[in-house]
């Protein structure tokens, strides 16, 4: 059973943008894509560990800063640059606060 933890208040995440978060010995990226939709990844892109939190978003995906690998946000795999996914957390939305589901 997953343990849901608050991590963020909504719009600390400017639109299209992404933060690092940390949560114990997890490091995610959590995605703002807008009209309250958030998504959340591991933020180690599968190539050579770029920071995707600080990556340009363009849809649903993100561009690793490092080589343009370019990461689905909604599957966690790599859809150009090359083959590898990231773990993917659960994001849910409560009383204007963002909550992520980790595996404890």
């Amino acid at each position: 059973m997953p343990t849901w933890r608050l991590v963020t208040e909504c719009g600390t995440i400017p639109v299209r943008e992404g933060r690092r978060v940390i949560c114990g010995k997890e490091e995610v990226a959590l995605f703002n894509l807008g009209a309250d939709a958030y998504l959340a990844v591991e933020n180690r892109c599968p190539h050579r560990q770029g920071p995707l939190a600080d990556g340009i978003v363009a849809g649903t995906s993100v561009y690793c800063p490092l080589h343009s690998w370019r990461i689905n946000l909604e599957t966690g795999c790599a859809i150009s640059g090359g083959e590898g996914c990231v773990k993917r957390y659960p994001v849910k939305i409560a009383d204007g606060k963002i909550y992520l589901a980790f595996d404890d």
